[in-house]
């Protein structure tokens, strides 16, 4: 009878510390889904953000260049374009390239002060948008990172988890070389 006693406390012992350890595994897991999440939407925000201030600044940049000039083009055919932040990403870092060559080719447009203001609030904008990638994207190290090794990899094979991809769209994990350029 003893025999069987601690037959069954080491059985429950092993199932107690398999579920702790899945427990504990899966709430890391969730922790990072989480923080990639929060960190993908306030990308999104800013990423908004920045397009209407694009937005604002065409019709005052328009009214002191030549009209013949075409300018922001790119983003004017966004609006009728669904885009993932990625592509939105570039996209609109083209059109701030832009709109700083327009003002290195018409200074008249430094004159004014929306201009300013807006220029001021994209570098803001910038600015966070560097760090919530480089945040995201330390995020996404650690949770792929959490998927490949043992033995948390088992909770993720039972969770379905799947790899994710960096801010950039580069998948680290194949053997395409083409993803790496910009």
């Amino acid at each position: 009878m003893e025999v069987l006693m601690i037959i069954i406390f080491i059985v429950v012992v092993i199932i107690s510390v398999i579920s702790i350890f899945y427990a504990s595994t899966y709430n890391k897991f969730q922790d990072y889904i989480i923080r990639i999440n929060e960190v993908e939407s306030m990308i999104d925000t800013n990423l908004r953000e920045k397009y209407d201030l694009l937005n604002r600044v065409i019709p005052i940049i328009k009214s002191s260049i030549p009209k013949d000039k075409e300018i922001f083009e790119e983003i004017v055919k966004l609006r009728s374009r669904k885009l993932g932040n990625f592509e939105l990403y570039r996209i609109l870092e083209r059109t701030s390239a832009e709109l700083n060559a327009l003002k290195e080719e018409f200074p008249d447009i430094e004159k004014s002060t929306e201009v300013k203001k807006i220029r001021n609030e994209i570098t803001d904008i910038d600015e966070k948008l560097d760090n919530e990638i480089d945040y995201y994207n330390e995020n996404i190290s650690i949770y792929n990172s959490l998927l490949k090794k043992f033995p948390s990899n088992v909770v993720a094979l039972f969770c379905k988890y799947k790899e994710k991809l960096y801010f950039d769209r580069k998948d680290m994990s194949d053997d395409d070389y083409e993803d790496f350029k910009l």
